[in-house]
């Protein structure tokens, strides 16, 4: 074997054992603990998305807001909203319901967009006045940090970095969504 293709392969052997145990640990991580209290008539209203983990669906979108609002029905409807690339940009919507399968979990959401996709929306921080709040899923693939005002403290944001980090979500890919001043 050349010099060239051990070099190759040794690379290849390095990369291979430094993904496997994270792939192992993201899969012995245990279910997000959400928060014990959750009152829908508080949490109600308009959202800022303080940062994300980019997604498909919202990668291109600044200035994101999410709104909920209390439904006849006792779920709650979602209008996440945002502009295309920049705050000049397209402004876009997306309608959504969400609701609390376990009354023993209020924390512990699930949210359907166009009536196929189902998600959880599992709340994990949330400020004593809820003016803030840390979403996430078990699988730590989502991250939202939503905040009632479009920035937010340095020490608000390390304090819900700090709780991400603490249910095992890994940073590195976390985004910071530009928004407009009120």
């Amino acid at each position: 074997m050349s010099r060239s293709a051990r070099t190759i392969r040794a690379a290849l052997l390095m990369a291979l054992a430094a993904l496997a145990p994270a792939g192992l640990a993201a899969q012995k991580l245990p279910p997000l603990e959400t928060v014990p209290v959750l009152d829908a008539n508080r949490y109600v209203g308009r959202w800022y998305e303080i940062a994300r983990f980019q997604h498909s669906f919202e990668k291109t979108l600044v200035g994101a807001t999410a709104e909920y609002a209390l439904r006849d029905d006792g779920r709650i409807s979602v209008l996440n909203s945002g502009f295309k690339r920049t705050l000049d940009g397209r402004y876009t919507k997306a309608n959504a319901v969400a609701w609390v399968p376990d009354p023993a979990r209020p924390g512990a959401l699930k949210v359907k967009f166009f009536g196929l996709f189902t998600s959880d929306y599992l709340v994990m921080g949330l400020g004593e006045d809820y003016d803030w709040a840390v979403v996430g899923n078990d699988d730590r693939e989502y991250l939202w940090f939503l905040a009632r005002t479009p920035t937010i403290a340095p020490e608000l944001l390390e304090r819900m970095k700090a709780i991400a980090l603490a249910q095992g979500y890994d940073l590195s890919g976390l985004y910071l969504v530009p928004q407009k001043e009120r």
